[in-house]
Order: structure tokens, then C-alpha cells, then sequence
């Protein structure tokens, strides 16, 4: 995710590639032109390793003087021998040191070529607090390039007027590092680029909120408005959208509270009071009038619903699509996502980190559970670490390989060099390759590295927990009641030590069945190593935690108010020991405890 004042295409993009079209796609700051950027695209992936042999030697001249890239004693060698020969894989702890004198306003190359203006803010979800990652212009060039190659091919499918995007959007708090860069999220970063703008205006989705409230400094204030935008301009929004399918579901779980008061603020022309920034009162005073008639129609829809099912289409009647990040820990959030929708499209959004971007979804016409990711070989360099056994996540092979010699059905970490001084990085992340566009894979998200829960011989990913949520989770239907959200702690405080799976149930159920839950809980995880160390006491019996209603807000406040932006928030599915002020959170929010009777 990333920043720059050339949007048309990523300033690695090899030359030999781009000039037949290059002056299609100069022109779209007005006009978008899907098929001269499917036409880029192909040209990109029909010739994946010449281009990524091209790629990671711009990236290496570039940046050769940089004071990482030297001590590697490269020697003006850019093939991809010499380079994974002599440069080491690494994870942020190893380049920490070097981002630091970064941060601190070191006056040499440190990382790049070319000084690092902008420091990017990780979620903080993964580890507990954010990452400092270095962010560049050419950062927002590979940005600018997946949304236009995502754009092309959704636009195709389904095609969208001259509209609005009702984006639920937020930026960060923002503040200046010891060597005075400006650091924020990565969402934050780009969303204050000129490029972003222009790019969405081309694609016919500008926002229909102002700046002063995706930039607000509180984002409760800010969610309300968005909100309220998008009824005013509810005949012209074409789009819904948001980064992550979490903050689309909040959003509209909010909108279940505060509806009634929106239809107030339009009927008469006058912004709520709780709405107290000068800036956004400034600014909704120019979208907002009284409208009694618009505020009536949406007072009888909303009142016409049953359990909120159908909500957006009866919101936004000409809106085409729903699109978010949907994969990975985003999944649990699909079956509400889709109770709202009705019948509207979910599309989900592309592959990257704050770290950059890998690839992008190509294929809107599937199921977001069906998702893959099309790697764009122009981007960065990628390097993929087999894993030994396809359940082993923590086992790697020997050597990496190059992203054209990766094996079908095959899983892999990613390893990212890319254009902002992350040099052959472990991005942590699990794919697999399910299949090649031309000659670059497509890949399916399979977990996070580090997100398990393993105690003795077991290892169950985020993927086996969400499984085993969503089946207890089925026992609550009866009682017309839902998961929330959840998350889970392995307690070595006793012994045996055991699983915690923390739940934010919709309303009260019964013993009985949380109960049970707890105990279906306990035997839906099916890996061989838990089941086993479950029979024979070697890892105690699951313990399932209810949590106190706005539990889950709380953390999410939590994360708010270090610096990550809502848009960004990601619930984290494994809090660690280390995650303390969350791990707090939820043990002082605990209304209910049962214990699994599963093993006896």
C-alpha cells in the first residue's frame, strides 16, 4: 500500500513492456480505459520471468548505494543467483535497526537509492503494536497499478455509470517520526495522494463523503457521516466499499443504532450535535438540507425490514457491487455481510500488506470464498519458501524459488523484494498456488505463519479455528442468535495448559447451549496432534469465554487510538502473551466460562 505523483504506471514497469500502450493509459487521468490496462496486464504476465528479471534489477541499481545493499557486497551483479546467494532472507526484526535510522532522520542512503519521505504504520493487530514500514511514490504507483488492473476486469464483468462509491474509508492520526517523517497507516498514505483521487475519479467512483470526514480525528464521528453521505446521495451510489469486509459489517451494524437520527439530521437540515468537529460540521453543512420527504422514504424502508435483510439494496437501489478485502481472517464476516447485501455482488478486493502488494483479483465473477490473486510480476520481486508438509507451517524448504517455478497445488511463504527497501522479506503469509494466468500464478491466501495456536504437537491455523467457530457457532441459530466476533488465547498458566476461545454472542443464550458450544468447539478441531495431546491430558480441556457485548469495539478503539485506522482494523484472531492491554480487555469483559467435557 503506497504513494506517487506518477499514477499511470509503476515506475518498475519494464519499458520494453509498456510502450505500445503507454500512451493509452497516459490518458486516463479523465477517461478510464479498461481494456488498455487488461491489454498491459497481459503483456506483463505472458512474460512473468523477463519481467521480474527486469524488476529486480531496477530495483538493485537503484538502490545500490543504500547502505543495506552494500554491506551485501553485490558488486554491480543483479541476476537472481548472486543476489539470493549473497543477500539473507529476513524478517522485520532483522531490518528493524535500519528503519529506525530511517525514523530518526539518518542523512545517507540507509534502504534506497532515494530518501524515504513517508513512514508506513502496520495494523498492530499480528503483533499487538504497529510496525514502522518504509513507504515511497513508487509505493503508490503499484498501488494505483492493482486498483486500475482490478478495476479493468470488475468494470468488465460488471459495469458501473457515472456514479458515487459510498467508501467507508478512514484516515489515521497521524505524527512526525524524530527524524521529521510524516508516519501513518498505509490506508492513510494513500488515500491522501493526489493519485488516489484522480485514479477514483477516472474509475467513476469518487467518494461521496468530503475530506474532512475520512480525515477526521474521530472515527465514530466519522463512520456517522460517511453514512449519512450515502443517504443524501443514496440514488447515486453505484459502489459500497471499504478495505476490509469487518469495517463494512460495522458499519452497518451501526447503522442498525443510529438510523432513526440520521433520518432526523435530514429531515431537518441540521447535523446532529454529538457531531463535534468543526471541520466535518463545516463541510456536511454543505451537503446537507432538509429533505422530509427523502427522510420519510428511508424511515419506511427501515421499518419495512426484517432483521436488516436487504438493507443496502433498499438503501442504494443502483448500487452494482460490494467490494472488500473478503479472504483470510476476513471470511467469518461474510455471512452477516451477506444478510445486509440481499442480493447485491460481493467482490472481493486484492492481495497486499502494508508492505505492498502481490497481486490481484482478476476473476470478479467468483465467489469470494473462491478468490485467487494474480501476482503482477512488474510490482516487486517475489521469491516463494516451500513449505515440507502442506500442514506444516512452521517447516520450510531449503531454498526459496522464483515466482514462475512455483508448483501447482503447492503452498508457500512469500518472500517480497520490493521498490521501499524491504530486501528478499518474509512477509509471513501462507499462499498457494491454485493455478497461472499466462506464466504468473494465482493464489489463494491460506493462513498467517504466526497466527496458531499450538501448545505440545499441535498446530491449528486461523483457518481451523474459523472452522471450528463457524460450526458451534450453527447451535446458536435456533435461539436466533450470532457470533459477533471471537478470538483465542492458549492459557499456560495452567497445567495442562489449554485453548481460550473468547465469543461476542448477539444476545443472551442459554447455558445449555453455550455448553454445548463449548464442547463442539473442542472436537471440531480435528488436527492429529491436538486430538491426540487432548486424549491423553497432554493439553486440557477447551475453555469457551463469553464476553460482555461491545467487547469487541473496545479493542477496536484500543487499536484506533495507537494509530491504526479503522478501514485497517483487523479483530486479531490469536492474542499472545506478549498482546497484554488486549489480553486485558478480554479477560475483564468475561460474563460467562464453560469448560469442554469433550475428552471426559
Amino acid at each position: 500500500m503506497s504513494c506517487s505523483h506518477r499514477i499511470f504506471h509503476c515506475s518498475c514497469t519494464p519499458s520494453f513492456l509498456l510502450k505500445p500502450i503507454h500512451s493509452k493509459i497516459k490518458k486516463m487521468e479523465h477517461k478510464f480505459d479498461s481494456e488498455a490496462v487488461i491489454q498491459e496486464f497481459e503483456s506483463l504476465t505472458k512474460d512473468a520471468k523477463r519481467v521480474q528479471l527486469e524488476t529486480l534489477k531496477k530495483i538493485l541499481k537503484e538502490n545500490g548505494e543504500a547502505e543495506y545493499l552494500k554491506k551485501w557486497n553485490l558488486n554491480g551483479k543483479f541476476d537472481p543467483q548472486t543476489y539470493s546467494s549473497c543477500v539473507p532472507l529476513v524478517t522485520h526484526k532483522d531490518l528493524e535497526p535500519y528503519i529506525q535510522k530511517i525514523a530518526d532522520g539518518a542523512s545517507y542512503p540507509v534502504l534506497t537509492g532515494k530518501p524515504i519521505t513517508t513512514i508506513t504504520l502496520s495494523s498492530g493487530t499480528t503483533q499487538g503494536k504497529p510496525k514502522f514500514v518504509p513507504f515511497n511514490d513508487e509505493l503508490t504507483e503499484t498501488t494505483m497499478q492493482i486498483y486500475r488492473t482490478s478495476f479493468a476486469f470488475r468494470n468488465r464483468e460488471f459495469p458501473i455509470g457515472n456514479g458515487k462509491a459510498l467508501s467507508f474509508i478512514f484516515g489515521s492520526k497521524q505524527f512526525t517520526t524524530k527524524g521529521g517523517l510524516l508516519a501513518g497507516t498505509a490506508t492513510t498514505n494513500v488515500y491522501r495522494s493526489a493519485q488516489f483521487k484522480k485514479t477514483m475519479q477516472a474509475m467513476q467512483t469518487p467518494s461521496c463523503s468530503p475530506d474532512e470526514v475520512i480525515f477526521a480525528p474521530d472515527f465514530h464521528q466519522s463512520l456517522y457521516c460517511h453514512l449519512l453521505c450515502g443517504l443524501i446521495f443514496r440514488e447515486e451510489i453505484q459502489v459500497i466499499s471499504s478495505t476490509f469486509a469487518h469495517s463494512l459489517v460495522h458499519s452497518f451494524r451501526t447503522f442498525e443504532l443510529v438510523w432513526s437520527e440520521l433520518c432526523s439530521d435530514i429531515r431537518t437540515g441540521v447535523l446532529s450535535a454529538k457531531i463535534t468537529v468543526p471541520s466535518i460540521r463545516t463541510a456536511m453543512a454543505k451537503v446537507l438540507a432538509p429533505n422530509p420527504d427523502l427522510a420519510d422514504e428511508i424511515q419506511r424502508k427501515c421499518l419495512g425490514l426484517t432483521d436488516w435483510t436487504g438493507l443496502i439494496p433498499e438503501m442504494f437501489p443502483n448500487c452494482k457491487y460490494i467490494y472488500a478485502i473478503m479472504t483470510g481472517s476476513m471470511e467469518p464476516y461474510l455471512k452477516k455481510l451477506r444478510v445486509y447485501a440481499g442480493g447485491v455482488r460481493l467482490l472481493s478486493a486484492d492481495y497486499g500488506s502494508s508492505e505492498g502488494w502481490i497481486g490481484a483479483n482478476v476473476n470478479p465473477d467468483l465467489p469470494p470464498e473462491m478468490t485467487s490473486f494474480t501476482v503482477l510480476p512488474n510490482i516487486g520481486y517475489f521469491e516463494f519458501l516451500p513449505l515440507t508438509e502442506s500442514n506444516e507451517v512452521d517447516s520450510v524448504g531449503p531454498e526459496p524459488i522464483g515466482l514462475t517455478d512455483v508448483q501447482l497445488d503447492e503452498e508457500y511463504e512469500v518472500v517480497v523484494t520490493n521498490v521501499a527497501g524491504l530486501y528478499r522479506y518474509r512477509l509471513g503469509d501462507v499462499v498457494k498456488v491454485i493455478g497461472f494466468h499466462n506464466s504468473t500464478p494465482k493464489l489463494q491466501f491460506v493462513c498467517r505463519r504466526n497466527l496458531m495456536l499450538t501448545i505440545n504437537i499441535d498446530k491449528n491455523t486461523e483457518k481451523d479455528l474459523q472452522l471450528s467457530v463457524e460450526t458451534a457457532a450453527k447451535l446458536l441459530a435456533d435461539e436466533k442468535l450470532e457470533v459477533v466476533d471471537f478470538t483465542s488465547h492458549v492459557d499456560l498458566t495452567t497445567d495442562p495448559a489449554h485453548y481460550v476461545i473468547f465469543w461476542e454472542v448477539s444476545g443472551e443464550a442459554s447455558d445449555a447451549v453455550l455448553k454445548e458450544c463449548c464442547n463442539c468447539l473442542d472436537k471440531s478441531f480435528v488436527d492429529a496432534g491436538y486430538v491426540s495431546s487432548r486424549k491423553v491430558n497432554a493439553i486440557g480441556p477447551l475453555e469457551l469465554r463469553v464476553l460482555r457485548r461491545g467487547t469487541f469495539q473496545k479493542i477496536m478503539d484500543h487499536y484506533v487510538g495507537l494509530g491504526s485506522a479503522l478501514s485497517q482494523f483487523k479483530t486479531p484472531r490469536c492474542v499472545g502473551p506478549s498482546n497484554r492491554k488486549v489480553l486485558q480487555i478480554l479477560c475483564n469483559n468475561v460474563v460467562k466460562s464453560y469448560v469442554s467435557n469433550t475428552f471426559g
